[in-house]
């Protein structure tokens, strides 16, 4: 198909117009649909329902660095990236997101220090 140049000007101009949710939510196409859903989680997600959301962001930060890790090493790729609001700063940053029961999600749990006790509380409630 060919585009014209009146074509790809309304395109533009229609970008423009959009809101900053809808910008970022087209980027992120049908992941932005599955964390929406819970299909997906991100990891401050997994924080809070484990009751650790009162985490510094930057010790959240050091969480998420220690799944992507033991994500990679288990599957030898990359995890999935949706474009996410931040939720103290309200920009907008790209942030991977696993599968509500990721293995990678619990190992990282596990090895970062300050999150190692959930892990710990998980397993002696199960017992």
């Amino acid at each position: 198909m060919h585009r014209t140049v009146a074509t790809i000007r309304r395109t533009i101009a229609a970008a423009l117009a959009a809101t900053e949710v809808l910008r970022y939510t087209a980027l992120s196409g049908e992941v932005a649909a599955l964390v929406a859903a819970g299909r997906l989680v991100r990891t401050g997600d997994v924080l809070d329902r484990l009751g650790a959301g009162d985490l510094k962001d930057g010790y959240k930060s050091h969480y998420g660095k220690h799944v992507v890790r033991a994500f990679r090493a288990a599957t030898g790729g990359e995890p999935l990236k949706v474009w996410a609001q931040h939720r103290t700063t309200g920009r907008y940053v790209h942030v991977n997101v696993y599968r509500p029961a990721d293995p990678a999600l619990f190992a990282g749990l596990a090895s970062y220090g300050r999150t190692r006790h959930l892990v710990q509380a998980q397993f002696a409630e199960a017992a």
